[in-house]
């Protein structure tokens, strides 16, 4: 199973932005659409003040929200690293 999660919408912009970065990446990943799936959608409301950002990302238990493509480079760096303790 994936260390990294990245809930969002098929139609959202952000989200096809950091699916398309992964995927250069190389990193795994698993999809989850908040659209199909109401327990997804109400995790993210919980991790976002009521709001459904999309797209909410849990990378290791951290969790970032619509992240800009260097925001997600550190975090999945400093993953990295943890797991190499």
């Amino acid at each position: 199973m994936s260390r990294i999660k990245v809930y969002g919408a098929d139609w959202c912009h952000d989200t096809q932005r950091t699916l398309e970065h992964l995927d250069g990446l190389g990193v795994d990943y698993e999809y989850i659409n908040v659209e199909e799936n109401a327990e997804a959608s109400r995790w993210v409301k919980e991790k976002n003040g009521g709001k459904e950002r999309k797209p909410t990302l849990e990378i290791n238990g951290r969790v970032l929200s619509t992240p800009s493509n260097e925001e997600l480079d550190a975090a999945l760096k400093q993953g990295r690293s943890q797991n190499a303790e």
